[in-house]
């Protein structure tokens, strides 16, 4: 069995989590998510989640973790939501957004223009002397880290100057470059 799906999921109030048959939907102030589950059973016993295998089989205890932990995914999403935020590392490198409408500045000929999906905010912090910081936030924790990861595609961190787009934390594991 899998010890991360035994552990029961806290609902906190102002979550309503309905269960539909082999679909789970969660409700909360940010938003409403939805996730299909396929062999595990989804039972609500006083304010929490308890998820169980249908059959003992080796497939099923692996679904019996994942479920747990998108289904916690959604809970904490639609209560607090995630954020990600990337860094722009490199002489000249600017974010600036419109809306929905992410502009980046990355050293190519042109500015890269990305359209986010409408239930991704999108925020840019520019000040003097510091790298241009770029914050994603969603209800949808897949969303938001598919959505960062595709800005960091763009440029990623190279080891020898530190350049590129990197996560706020992240250690760029650095390369010595050639000796005279």
């Amino acid at each position: 069995m899998s010890r991360i799906g035994k552990s029961p999921i806290t609902v906190p109030s102002g979550v309503t989590v309905t269960v539909n048959g082999d679909v789970v939907t969660v409700k909360g102030k940010l938003g409403e998510l939805t996730q299909e589950v396929k062999d595990i059973v989804v039972k609500q016993e006083d304010g929490q989640l308890v998820l169980e295998p249908t059959a003992s089989t080796k497939d099923n205890n692996a679904k019996h973790g994942l479920y747990r932990a998108l289904i916690n995914n959604m809970v904490i999403g639609v209560s607090e939501g995630f954020t990600k935020e990337l860094e722009l590392v490199g002489v000249g490198y600017r974010a600036s957004n419109q809306g929905q409408k992410l502009d980046l500045a990355l050293g190519f000929s042109h500015n890269i223009v990305l359209e986010l999906a409408p239930e991704v905010k999108v925020e840019t912090v520019s000040e003097k002397g510091k790298n241009p910081i770029v914050k994603l936030s969603s209800h949808d924790k897949q969303l938001v880290g598919q959505v960062a990861a595709k800005i960091r595609a763009f440029r990623k961190p190279e080891p020898y100057k530190g350049k590129g787009i990197k996560f706020v934390g992240e250690v760029i594991r650095r390369k010595a470059g050639k000796s005279a």
